[in-house]
């Protein structure tokens, strides 16, 4: 059991089992952690008991805490929604947060104001204007920004309207303002054009249209060819925006698609906003404090806040996945609205595509977030120069070479080797291998294959006076890393003190903990959670592995086509060629009909009866 600080024994045992958020603080009095519970003791409690049934992350926030102070609250769904409110005032660092919460801008229009505009600003107050987002970025909100002044012609000025300027400004005159300042509308028909923006940013596009087609049929017969022809070019603009917007329903609905991405530490979601029959826009946003905690937490606590501060609650919320709190959810969305608020999980059908849509575009943003920290050289040097310091390497690892090894129970297996010039990956360098001399499922064998190859042609290159190149096999790296633990280190060392080559550090780097294995370390070094150091050996890591990935899916698939047309009598390698020209795959060939298949160049009926009965 861990010792309960001798102080807070007694606070832990006096606190309620009534619902309530629970703040846990280290020694320098900062909050590192916030969170709700049904039963204040039982939960904090909980945090006190045995390590070894402990989750790594909270073990480590047990270890930490040093104070705590508590609320209580009259429901659960009153705790929920005060620990979002406090996750993001505090930014604990144990906690699943979005990164620079605080900084999301929205849009706001001040409708308390007699001629209210449309402005960024990055704070929401109650103060009965309404907000629009929140947005992931600055690039984001200008760019809706943009759109709805391209579209509704509201005053973009500060000045105080008198309705007695002598001449209104350009943007009159370009249709970007009606002029309130002038005198050129009446208080009415501003009002109308931001209940029109309102409309527009809350997804009711049709509503929208079907107003302006009201005006301009009024403009019309009142003879007002010049307003109607106004907004006759307005309508046509707004119906260019949403024809580019995607199509996602036959029938009207209201809601937001999430998708998770992850890749070891680092997370992303992203969210799509359907409105009526149209997916209106989306946004991703990165989140910090995901290491360790399962996909359901990262999704609890993501909606959690972006629910906090968002404006506005859909009728549905589509998940990849289920979350633990979906009922409190619910409610406090549901309250929110005004009505009915549903969490769906989709298994089928247009839902549940669109839920892939999203998670696809969380992977991407992710990837684009990992290129993006690759080219800031500033973040690489550093990587570098932490990466020397804590492996204790005799010079700079300009150049790191990664090993890894794909295979499935000892099939079709392959190796690979990534290589990274400065921090930054070097494709034209990169090495694949077929494991040629090892029989079942044994990765360190495999890997001691690998290595051995790689070093021989090095040995090679170092003959032939090509050593020192800044490509090729004779160029050796600062530093090499292999994926896996201790027993992967020691082959590479082994494999090392045997090559004819200058000697090289190694390292293993342990998925698990993402620990990196040192040759005569008892103990493994673990790189702190918010190194670049580790963020940048992950990203080489999961390079290595993507790419071993990709070859072992390639050859299992020329093994499974070579194995499957090869067995049939009569198919040679013309017909075999023939036959995949045609339909791409034995899977294809598997679904086509007879009548298709007799009719490849080659084949007769009775041929095609028997590709058909072998597969």
């Amino acid at each position: 059991m861990i010792a309960i600080k001798e102080p807070l024994a007694e606070r832990v045992a006096a606190l309620p089992n009534k619902p309530g958020v629970y703040i846990f603080r280290n020694a320098e009095g900062r909050v590192i952690y916030v969170g709700k519970a049904a039963a204040l003791r039982n939960r904090v409690r909980s945090y006190f008991g045995s390590p070894h049934s402990m989750e790594p992350k909270v073990h480590s926030l047990s270890l930490a805490i040093a104070d705590f102070d508590y609320i209580v609250t009259n429901t659960a769904q009153e705790a929920l929604h005060l620990e979002a409110t406090l996750v993001k005032r505090h930014q604990p660092v144990f906690n699943v947060r979005l990164k620079d919460d605080k900084h999301y801008p929205y849009l706001k229009i001040d409708v308390q104001s007699p001629w209210p505009r449309v402005e960024i600003t990055r704070r929401i107050e109650n103060d009965g204007a309404r907000y629009f987002g929140p947005y992931a970025s600055a690039g984001s909100v200008r760019r809706t920004l943009d759109v709805v002044k391209r579209l509704f012609p509201w005053r973009p000025c500060t000045q105080e309207v008198t309705g007695t300027r002598a001449r209104p400004c350009l943007d009159f005159f370009i249709g970007r303002c009606i002029a309130p300042c002038s005198g050129a509308c009446s208080k009415e028909e501003y009002d109308e054009v931001v209940r029109e923006v309102i409309l527009f940013l809350e997804g009711r596009t049709e509503n929208v249209l079907r107003a302006l087609r009201t005006q301009m049929a009024e403009a019309s017969r009142n003879t007002q060819y010049e307003r109607a022809a106004i907004l006759r070019d307005q309508i046509r603009a707004i119906e260019n925006v949403s024809e580019a917007q995607v199509t996602a329903y036959a029938r009207p609905t209201d809601e937001d698609v999430f998708g998770l991405a992850r890749s070891d530490g680092e997370a992303e979601v992203q969210v799509l906003f359907i409105r009526g029959t149209k997916m209106i826009g989306g946004d991703h946003f990165p989140l910090d404090g995901a290491k360790d905690e399962p996909d359901a937490e990262v999704m609890d606590g993501f909606l959690k806040q972006f629910y906090e501060s968002s404006t506005y609650a859909p009728r549905t919320v589509l998940l990849p996945l289920e979350v633990p709190e979906k009922a409190e959810i619910e409610a406090w969305l549901s309250e929110k609205r005004g009505n009915r608020v549903s969490l769906l999980t989709p298994k089928r059908g247009t839902k549940r595509r669109l839920v892939a849509m999203a998670t696809e575009n969380a992977r991407e943003a992710l990837e684009v977030a990992r290129l993006k920290w690759l080219t800031d050289t500033g973040k690489t040097q550093r990587a570098l120069e932490e990466l020397q310091e804590e492996l204790n390497l005799p010079a700079l690892p300009r150049r790191i070479e990664c090993y890894d090894i794909s295979d499935i129970m000892g099939a079709h297996p392959v190796g690979s080797m990534v290589v990274f010039i400065d921090g930054r990956p070097r494709p034209a360098e990169y090495r694949r291998f077929r494991i040629k001399t090892v029989e079942g499922a044994n990765d360190v064998a495999m890997m001691a294959e690998v290595l051995r190859r790689r070093f021989k042609r090095a040995a090679q290159a170092v003959e032939e006076k090509a050593a020192g190149d800044n490509e090729g096999w004779g160029a050796l790296p600062d530093l090499l890393i292999v994926d896996g633990g201790n027993a992967q280190l020691n082959v590479a060392v082994d494999v090392l003190r045997e090559a004819s080559v200058p000697l090289i550090p190694a390292a293993g780097l342990a998925k698990q903990q993402e620990e990196l294995y040192v040759k005569d370390l008892a103990e493994p070094i673990v790189l702190p959670r918010t190194s670049q150091a580790l963020y940048l050996v992950q990203r080489i890591r999961d390079e290595a592995h993507r790419f071993a990935v990709t070859y072992h899916r390639n050859v299992r698939q020329k093994a499974g086509t070579r194995s499957a047309l090869d067995s049939i009598p009569g198919i040679g390698p013309k017909r075999k060629r023939a036959l995949l020209r045609k339909f791409g795959s034995v899977r294809e060939i598997r679904d086509a009909s007879v009548d298709d298949v007799a009719a490849t160049v080659g084949f007769t009926r009775s041929l095609a009866e028997r590709v058909k009965e072998y597969l």
